[in-house]
């Protein structure tokens, strides 16, 4: 995954609660969750995520 899709979704998720995974994307988010900046929601019918504390001060980070 590109830096500036990495930025942008994380971005995105930072200012929800939680993100819907959408169609196509979820290789992206998988490899977000190996990263340790989002939890996928597994037992949803409609997979969805939630930002870790890393993931947030990984964002963080891009406001610096």
């Amino acid at each position: 995954m590109e830096r500036a899709e990495l930025e942008s979704i994380m971005k995105n998720i930072e200012h929800q609660e939680h993100s819907s995974i959408l169609g196509g994307m979820q290789q992206e988010y998988e490899e977000l969750e190996q990263m340790g900046y989002i939890k996928i929601n597994w037992n949803e019918s409609v997979l969805s995520a939630v930002i870790t504390p890393e993931g947030r001060a990984f964002v963080a980070s891009l406001y610096k």
